[in-house]
């Protein structure tokens, strides 16, 4: 049985994407690894064709949500990148080291965002209501 705070977590995604509007979702993978651990694997696709790829990988520790690792790309049609959260250890000058975001070729500190924070700031990004 899945540890309660791991299966919120995974309702509240797929809560999210069952809301969506103008997009579909080309991939849906959850992997449950242990009761505590679990590997997420989406990809969502908008109507003018961008897409948004979110990989997060998740464990239970100390009673809390622990994100071990993810990335967050979204792109246009052209497969041109408009921003791209992740926390791979490649800038550590930054504040949130290793949190980051690229837009375009610049990187700058970040907040890790939640998924559902994710796929609302790409609905901004087309201009699509909430």
């Amino acid at each position: 049985m899945l540890h309660d705070l791991l299966r919120r977590c995974l309702e509240e995604v797929e809560s999210t994407l069952r809301r969506l509007e103008n997009a579909y979702v080309e991939r849906y993978q959850e992997e449950i690894l242990t009761p505590g651990r679990a590997n997420l694997r989406i990809r969502i696709r908008f109507s003018d064709g961008r897409l948004l790829e979110l990989n997060e990988a998740v464990v239970i520790g100390a009673e809390a949500l622990r994100h071990m690792g993810y990335r967050y790309h979204f792109q246009d049609r052209e497969r041109h990148l408009l921003f791209r959260y992740d926390n791979t250890p490649h800038f550590p000058d930054l504040e949130n080291f290793p949190h980051h975001k690229h837009m375009g070729n610049d990187v700058k500190s970040s907040e890790k965002p939640s998924i559902p924070q994710v796929i609302e700031e790409a609905r901004r990004h087309l201009g699509q209501r909430p």
